[in-house]
Order: structure tokens, then C-alpha cells, then sequence
């Protein structure tokens, strides 16, 4: 290997797994924002705050023609507005780092979509690397299901998400390119705010407000909402929205770590093998081009 593939793909990896470890901080920051805020206005504060961080960037503030909203709007339905929705009334019910490290389900999701609706097929390769990856998922599930109907509630809004981003990495691969990643993330996530400041509106008379809770939501919408999704959308795009989703397979690890460590989450032994399996199918899915 010459100097230069070596570096190539020492930039390749590191822009496959950026988004993974800033979404697994996520759950951690909602987590603690939950502290001071209702499920509902979290995720509007979120948006709101990864709109605003990339108005600051010229590139982004680039009006699109009539003819990509339909898609735009649909993109900012099922990327953010539903999941991101989803993940705080589901971390009411189920530990953080189990809501983060049921998200190493989404190259499941992506392949899926991407075998079944638009008819094209993964590798051999990344079909036994997702197999994998999805026994790793099933064993972290199982023993939050054991906990009651409220946890297995709080997985099927999970999984909902999960669903939900499965048809939207996809959808934002043509559109990102053919008009860039900033200017279509800036105008979803304008569209994402629309659509759910309604819902937050009935619940503001809940808010209990801290510093340390919106400092972490804050941080939650410039890195989560804002930063990681402009590198996702820009490596469904170059590398195609299967290996692009291999990125998820880092989520578990980081919030697993935050959530055990820094907010004293219990967690189950098997969750742990099963994150464990999680990591291994994502290398075998990485492994090839």
C-alpha cells in the first residue's frame, strides 16, 4: 500500500466514523436534557440550534428550486422531524445507553430499504456484516424488553426511528449530490422546525429550566443536528447510503461508555456482548468498497 492510499483511507475511515461517535453522545445530552425540559420541546430546541449553526455557514443559506421541495419536505419528515422526535420520549422509558446502542439497527434498516424498495442488493460482504450486526442488536434489546411494557414501548419508538432513517439515507442521497449537502441539511432542518414547534408548543408550561441541561442541548444541535448530519449526508453521497450507515455501528460503543460511566447506568451483561457483536459486524460491513 503506497503512502498515498494509506492516507486516503485513513480519511475515508475517519469521515465514515465521525458521525457515529458524535450521534453516540446524543443520547447522553438528551439524557440530561430531559432534566429540565419536556420530551417535546428537546426536540425543537435541538433543530433549532443546528439551523441557526449553519445559517452561520454562507455555503448553506442557498435557496433550492421549487421542484426538490416535495422531496425536501419528505426528507425532513422521515430524517428528522419523526426520529429525532422519537429518541426523547423513548429515553423516558429506556436507559440511554440502550436507546444508543439499539441504533447499531440502522445499516439493517438501510440495507433492507435498499434491497427491498429500490431493488439493489449489498455485497455478500455487507450482507454477512449487517447479519451479524443484527444478532448483536437483538441481544441488547432483550433484556430491556424483560423490564416491562413501558421499556418495550420506549424500543418500538426506537425502532420507529430506525425505520424512518432506513428510507432517508436513500432520499438524501440524490439530493445531496445535486445540490450540495449544506444547502439542502439547512433547508430540512427549516422545514424539520416547522413541522415541530406545534407539538412543543403545549408543553413549554412544563419546562423547569437549567443551565447545565440547555448548555447540553445546545451541544446536542451544533454537533448532532447540525455537524454530523452535513458528513452523513455528504458519505451517502459519495460512498453510497449502505456503507455510509456503517458509521451507526460506532454509536453503541460511545453510549454505551457515557452511559455506564458518567450517568451510572446499569447494564446488562448481554447488552454488552451484544454491542460487543454490533462492532464486529460493522467491520465485516466496512471491510469492502
Amino acid at each position: 500500500m503506497t503512502t498515498d492510499t494509506a492516507t486516503n483511507s485513513r480519511t475515508e475511515l475517519g469521515r465514515l466514523a465521525l458521525p457515529g461517535l458524535i450521534w453516540g453522545t446524543s443520547f447522553y445530552f438528551i439524557a440530561e436534557g430531559l432534566k429540565a425540559f419536556p420530551a417535546a420541546v428537546i426536540t425543537p430546541m435541538r433543530v433549532g440550534f443546528g439551523f441557526a449553526t449553519l445559517a452561520l455557514v454562507p455555503a448553506a443559506r442557498v435557496r433550492l428550486p421549487r421542484s426538490a421541495w416535495p422531496r425536501l419536505v419528505l426528507l425532513a419528515t422521515i430524517w428528522m422531524a419523526v426520529p429525532l422526535t422519537m429518541f426523547p420520549f423513548a429515553e423516558e422509558r429506556v436507559a440511554s445507553s440502550v436507546a444508543g446502542m439499539l441504533n447499531g439497527a440502522i445499516p439493517l434498516f438501510v440495507a433492507s430499504v435498499a434491497t427491498f424498495v429500490y431493488k439493489r442488493r449489498p455485497s455478500r460482504a455487507q450482507l454477512y456484516g449487517l447479519g451479524v450486526g443484527f444478532v448483536g442488536v437483538v441481544a441488547i434489546a432483550l433484556p430491556t424488553l424483560g423490564e416491562g411494557s413501558s421499556s418495550a414501548v420506549g424500543i418500538g419508538l426506537i425502532f420507529i426511528a430506525l425505520a424512518c432513517y432506513g428510507f432517508a439515507l436513500d432520499l438524501a442521497a440524490p439530493l445531496q449530490q445535486q445540490y450540495g449537502s449544506l444547502p439542502v441539511l439547512w433547508n430540512a432542518q427549516f422545514v424539520a422546525l416547522v413541522l415541530v414547534i406545534p407539538f412543543a408548543i403545549p408543553s413549554v408550561d412544563d419546562v423547569q429550566f437549567a443551565w447545565k441541561p440547555f448548555l447540553m442541548i445546545g451541544a446536542l444541535g451544533v454537533f448532532g443536528t447540525a455537524l454530523a448530519y452535513v458528513v452523513m449526508a455528504a458519505n451517502a453521497g459519495r460512498f453510497g447510503s449502505t456503507r455510509a450507515s456503517v458509521t451507526t455501528y460506532l454509536i453503541p460503543v460511545v453510549s454505551l461508555i457515557l452511559g455506564a460511566v458518567i450517568l451510572d447506568e446499569s447494564v446488562a451483561v448481554l447488552s454488552i456482548i451484544g454491542c460487543a457483536i454490533t462492532l464486529w459486524g460493522a467491520w465485516l460491513a466496512g471491510r469492502q468498497r
